[in-house]
């Protein structure tokens, strides 16, 4: 596991520190999960990305195009 130095402006820190103490966690705690949320938001963006550059508008289409065109069944619970 890597050590890793941080600066953070007073503001943040002093509302991660309120949180943390809120939550019952460390700062520590705090960070990795803040980290962790923001790579799993760019992976997400990026596998998006390359499924859409895969995509094509022709084969959506043609699938499209098999599904009956029919008002829904009404549904209730």
């Amino acid at each position: 596991m890597a050590t890793l130095s941080l600066r953070l402006p007073d503001s943040y820190h002093t509302m991660v520190k309120e949180i943390t103490t809120k939550d019952n966690i460390s700062i520590n705690q705090f960070i990795i999960s803040a980290v962790a949320e923001k790579i799993s938001a760019l992976e997400t963006q990026n596998y998006l990305e390359e499924r859409a550059e895969r995509g094509s508008r022709d084969k959506f289409m043609a699938v499209l195009s098999k599904a009956p065109d029919v008002e829904p069944a009404d549904y209730d619970r």
